[in-house]
């Protein structure tokens, strides 16, 4: 079983964790670390020879596009984390439009060639966000992997589809949808493949979970990561005690988790998955 490894490429800054501590205006007068953190990842990878999808965010892109091409010329498949990091639940859909079209284009003109997937901020698809996905599909993404099955402060549809599939999203379209992987205990599911999760879990826990939802499900996982997430020297920034403690737990073990994880899975990016599995018929791109 193939499973779909990303990253979603934003700075330490940009988590929606730091909202109200950091405003957008000062974003250019913090230390950047993107470049060396994500490069760090892309080392990983290419020494155990695993491609991945990273959903960069149109403001790094825009900062930084010697680092876009190089995720791509490493080959691995550029994927839009939309632009300014905003959760879709604070825009409507002609903010959220604009967002995603400008993202898309950077990282088109960037690339020279066509970007087909698309996860939003904060995994912020949720139940009164549903239409964000006709609007991808109109604009002209091909898969999504923003809906979280789970209960959360911040996100999640709680009985939405687990597992990748195709979804109608009106007007004649429609979008492949990989869900963030779960495990269910009775009506219980329990997130187990990436950010804090993959963090704060003893690794054989991630890895049973995995191997479930591969073996007794029959179904590929996701993983996903942020660069912060193995940047345990990054900048210490104003919040609460439970903020820094999901932000920051367990970043000295993250590099060492994410090899142990390549090394025991099969891992490729989200549109090779996709099309293995026959939801994504056609990409567009190579």
């Amino acid at each position: 079983m193939i499973n779909a490894l990303t990253f979603d490429v934003e700075e330490y800054f940009h988590a929606e964790a730091f909202r109200g501590a950091v405003g957008r205006d000062a974003w250019p007068k913090l230390e950047s670390r993107v470049v060396s953190t994500t490069e760090r990842i892309l080392d990983i990878l290419e020494q155990a020879g695993v491609s991945a999808t990273f959903f960069v965010l149109g403001w790094v892109a825009e900062r930084h596009p010697v680092l876009v091409r190089d995720i791509h010329r490493r080959g691995h498949e550029v994927a839009c984390h939309g632009y300014g990091h905003d959760m879709i639940t604070r825009l409507g859909p002609s903010q959220f439009r604009e967002d995603v079209e400008r993202a898309k284009g950077l990282l088109e003109d960037t690339l020279g060639s066509l970007v087909v997937g698309y996860r939003a901020p904060t995994f912020s698809v949720v139940r009164e966000t549903l239409w964000s996905l006709r609007v991808l599909a109109e604009i002209g993404f091909q898969y999504d992997s923003s809906i979280f099955p789970i209960v959360h402060d911040r996100y999640g549809i709680p009985d939405a589809a687990r597992f990748p599939h195709r979804r109608a999203v009106g007007a004649g379209l429609e979008i492949a949808e990989f869900p963030l992987s779960t495990v269910g205990y009775g009506h219980w599911r329990v997130p187990v493949a990436g950010g804090g999760y993959f963090r704060l879990l003893p690794y054989p826990v991630t890895w049973r979970a995995i191997r479930h939802v591969n073996r007794h499900e029959g179904q590929p996982a996701i993983v996903y990561l942020h660069p912060w997430e193995l940047d345990s020297g990054q900048p210490r920034l104003p919040a609460g005690r439970l903020t820094r403690f999901r932000h920051r737990v367990n970043t000295r073990a993250t590099e060492a988790k994410l090899r142990r994880l390549i090394a025991d899975f099969r891992m490729a990016p989200v549109r090779d998955v996709l099309k293995s599995s026959g939801l994504l018929v056609q990409t567009g791109v190579s």
